[in-house]
């Protein structure tokens, strides 16, 4: 990675000042991010996974909400139906990638696919965030979406570790807040995202209609009933 001028104005391109600036610019998150870590070591721990279990599924997969998901979901005995819904599921929780990601293709689009595609490993909620807002001041360098990526992925990995040891000593993680980590991490990662009331309209429908299905239908069913619901409400508002 290099400073070296951009092949065509507006293009993406790497550098190692990249990488730490969008390190500092994720600075501010990592706090919540800690937090959210920590309570996945305590979920981890009540669910019976070793330490080396939890670091490895945390480091492995990086994926935050459907970590949560898929161990609370997780069957004591595991039988084809209870994976495939497990997987189904967790699926449905990081559908917002895909939607993320294709917002970066005006930018990352100009780097050939062995550079853009593996960075999108790298990709999370908060890191979305920040690298957006810098791409809509114009800024260009991919490092920034990078840079966050990685420091936010060992910060995970890391704040795992005494979240699993304080879960193993204590019995009932609501005493300690833990059960509300997550749905506040997400609620102060919408605010960034607020485009006025119209635009927040499929954010209810999609909670309206989750919170309707979990009282009504037993199971997972309202992750994926809310998801849906806010996709559809989400068309028939957008704007050409």
């Amino acid at each position: 990675m290099t400073n070296a001028p951009r092949e065509r104005p507006g293009a993406a391109y790497w550098s190692l000042a990249g990488l730490i600036e969008g390190a500092r610019l994720g600075a501010p998150v990592m706090p919540g991010m800690a937090l959210f870590g920590a309570a996945f070591g305590a979920l981890a721990a009540q669910k019976g996974l070793t330490l080396l279990e939890a670091v490895l599924m945390t480091g492995v997969v990086y994926a935050g909400a459907s970590q949560f998901v898929a161990l609370e979901m997780w069957p004591e005995i595991a039988t084809l139906g209870g994976i495939v819904t497990v997987g189904l599921v967790t699926a449905t929780v990081n559908m917002r990638f895909i939607l993320m990601t294709a917002a970066l293709r005006p930018w990352f689009g100009s780097l050939p696919p062995w550079q853009s595609y593996p960075s999108l490993c790298t990709i999370t909620d908060p890191g979305w965030l920040i690298a957006m807002h810098y791409y809509s001041k114009g800024g260009r360098d991919a490092s920034i979406l990078v840079g966050g990526g990685l420091a936010f992925w060992v910060l995970w990995v890391a704040s795992c570790v005494p979240g699993y040891l304080l879960g193993a000593l204590v019995s009932d993680q609501k005493s300690f807040g833990f059960d509300v980590i997550m749905p506040a991490f997400f609620v102060v990662m919408l605010v960034p995202l607020w485009q006025g009331t119209r635009r927040a309209i499929p954010w209810a429908v999609a909670g309206a209609v989750a919170l309707a299905v979990a009282q009504l239908v037993p199971g997972w069913w309202f992750i994926m009933a809310g998801a849906i619901a806010g996709s559809i409400a989400g068309g028939f508002l957008d704007e050409r």
